[in-house]
């Protein structure tokens, strides 16, 4: 008599460090990376969810202003001075002092 439930094996590629950090965490818990890989995906089918918050990261308003200078720029290159090399970049830096 077979008292094993019906399972499948899942191959599932991982960074090497954050698997070796994984099993460190999951024995701390009293887990090994097959208890703890069977209860996420318990969790979500119970859930229909994933079982944290995924969101796209919202930009800062630093970000937000450089990105808009950066398009007023593009739009508008006759305003601002251009350079063909490093070398005049930096000329035109030291004569600013």
């Amino acid at each position: 008599m077979n008292d094993i439930p019906n399972t499948t094996n899942l191959n599932v590629r991982v960074d090497s460090t954050l698997k070796k950090e994984s099993d460190i965490l999951f024995k701390k818990l009293g887990l090994n990376m097959s208890t703890a890989i069977n209860m996420f995906l318990t969790k979500c089918v119970n859930t229909s969810s994933i079982p944290f918050e995924i969101s796209t990261p919202k930009p800062s308003k630093n970000l937000k202003k450089a990105l808009k200078e950066a398009d007023y720029i593009a739009k508008h290159p006759e305003k601002f001075k251009g350079y063909t090399n490093i070398d005049e970049l930096f000329e035109a830096l030291d004569s600013e002092d």
